[in-house]
């Protein structure tokens, strides 16, 4: 039966070869968050290495695999990314007519797999051999799309273990890019169960049984508890986006967060050190405005540090610049500190190539005129907490970038979001699944407030201690978990992935060989 099937995928040819992969891909897109279902994953690289087994004996090989490669990422990325469409609906009036440019990101990005594909039929031979090629192929086009172009390691093949806690617990070893080669090994193993080889396979399951047993001892076997003295209160304002800035309703947007900050504490709790306000939460440049900042000063004469999203804006005799800015109010009455966003997100934060899209109508999707970025992570004094490391919105998404090395370490990390822009669904649950996976790489926990969800605290362990849900309005009032030594893949970064990945290159030289 399998034999049978595999020659079928094999021998698919024309627009019949393009549309199976594009239909692959985007079933394999069900691996990921919010459906989680990992055999979909595994299934859809065997599938894709099927059809390059078929590619391989075509008269152009390179040309039919690239566009093989093609349809199955541009599948995969479309399903799986459908919520960026969403962006596109917040302000309708503007944006509306864009809304096909959205197929651009997924379309463009698989290039990548194009790349990739094309590139493994060159060393392609039958036998176990070719799937370390294409696992090698495939998940150095995942560190490309990481890196180039500012990046968009979104939906990295590892993430496809998100309903697997011990097996995330593996990225503190060798972090989501050396997750997503195994993982990518994994699934191209099962095209050797085609031609009754079982071999591979049962070599990389007993692997991942391994994995999934260090994962299980790692959540048994780690000690964990809270910072003493120190109390979170998340607050999830849940205003709509396309709200947040209109002038009669600023006000009001406003108390609620007020209100949200002041009311008592949930049982069991004790009344929170920290106040933390998600992404862009004013709605206006709060240090621009006297009266927040009284109010401001009446929450930190409680003895309470606030930490909010604002834009900053300044005025020169050039002209304004704005950042997308995080402040921290202490206590003591002392000026802020203030962290500016340094990884801006492209036509969302800026626009590229501003003179050329602007002349042909295509602008950028939010509000205003542009930020200019920060320059790098940076730690701040969090007061009776330990020091911290604010991220902005989709800052979390870059694996070993979060912390900076030149600066010392810090105690936890504070994402603020507003992932109203990313649909009512899957895109805010990506999101929130990848900043679990930040705090298990970093051995840090993560204190994550957002306009309208997931808020949660993240320990460094990955679990959720605390959260609220999409869609809802509320606080979360927890403790903050103590962070672990550094891991593994803290202390040496991407070096695990290319040790990884010239292991995984010689095997599969030698493997070609014989």
């Amino acid at each position: 039966m399998l034999t049978q099937t595999g020659g079928w995928v094999r021998e698919l040819a024309g627009w019949r070869g393009l549309l199976f992969a594009f239909a692959t891909g985007a079933v394999s897109a069900t691996g990921f968050a919010p459906l989680e279902f990992f055999p979909s994953l595994l299934l859809g690289y065997a599938a894709l290495v099927l059809l390059l087994d078929g590619a391989h004996t075509t008269p152009r090989p390179v040309r039919r695999a690239a566009w093989l490669g093609w349809s199955f990422y541009f599948g995969q990325f479309l399903v799986g990314w459908h919520w960026v469409a969403y962006a596109f609906l917040i302000y309708p009036g503007t944006n509306l007519w864009q809304l096909p440019f959205a197929l651009l990101l997924p379309a463009g990005v698989a290039l990548f797999g194009a790349l990739a594909c094309g590139l493994a039929v060159l060393f392609w031979q039958d036998g176990p051999g070719r799937i370390f090629v294409f696992a090698f192929m495939a998940a150095l086009s995942e560190w490309l799309r990481g890196h180039l172009f500012t990046g968009f390691p979104w939906n990295l093949s590892g993430y496809g273990w998100g309903a697997s806690l011990a097996l995330m617990q593996s990225v503190s070893l060798m972090g989501a890019y050396g997750l997503s080669f195994l993982t990518i090994l994994l699934g191209a193993s099962l095209a050797e169960l085609a031609a009754a080889r079982w071999r591979a396979p049962a070599a990389l399951f007993a692997l991942f049984a391994l994995l999934w047993g260090y994962g299980v001892y790692r959540l048994s076997a780690t000690p964990m508890r809270d910072v003493p003295g120190v109390s979170l209160r998340l607050v999830q304002p849940n205003i709509p986006q396309a709200e947040k800035y209109v002038r009669t309703l600023m006000l009001q947007n406003w108390q609620r967060l007020l209100d949200l900050s002041i009311q008592p504490p949930v049982k069991d709790q004790k009344v929170p050190t920290h106040i933390i306000w998600p992404e862009a939460a004013t709605g206006f440049p709060v240090a621009r405005s006297a009266g927040a900042l009284d109010q401001i000063a009446l929450l930190s004469a409680r003895g309470q540090s606030l930490i909010t999203g604002s834009d900053r804006v300044l005025r020169d005799a050039e002209g304004i610049t704005a950042y997308n800015s995080l402040y921290l109010f202490r206590p003591s009455g002392a000026p802020p500190l203030i962290y500016d966003k340094f990884h801006l997100v492209p036509f969302g934060e800026y626009l590229p190539f501003a003179r050329v899209l602007n002349h042909i109508g295509i602008s950028q999707l939010t509000v205003g005129s542009g930020f200019e970025p920060g320059d790098h992570p940076h730690v701040l004094d969090a007061g009776i907490a330990p020091p911290m490391t604010p991220l902005i919105c989709y800052e979390v998404i870059f694996p070993h970038e979060v912390v900076d090395p030149a600066e010392s370490r810090p105690g936890w990390l504070v994402n603020i979001t507003d992932d109203s822009w990313f649909g009512p669904w899957a895109g805010p649950r990506q999101h929130f699944l990848i900043a679990r996976f930040r705090a298990i790489e970093e051995g840090l926990p993560i204190a994550r407030a957002a306009n309208s969800g997931i808020s949660a605290v993240i320990d460094p362990l990955g679990r959720v201690r605390a959260r609220l849900d999409l869609n809802r309005m509320g606080v979360v009032d927890a403790g903050l978990p103590v962070a672990l030594a550094p891991p593994f893949y803290a202390r040496l970064g991407d070096l695990i992935f290319l040790v990884i990945m010239v292991t995984g290159g010689f095997i599969g030289c030698m493997l070609g060989r014989k």
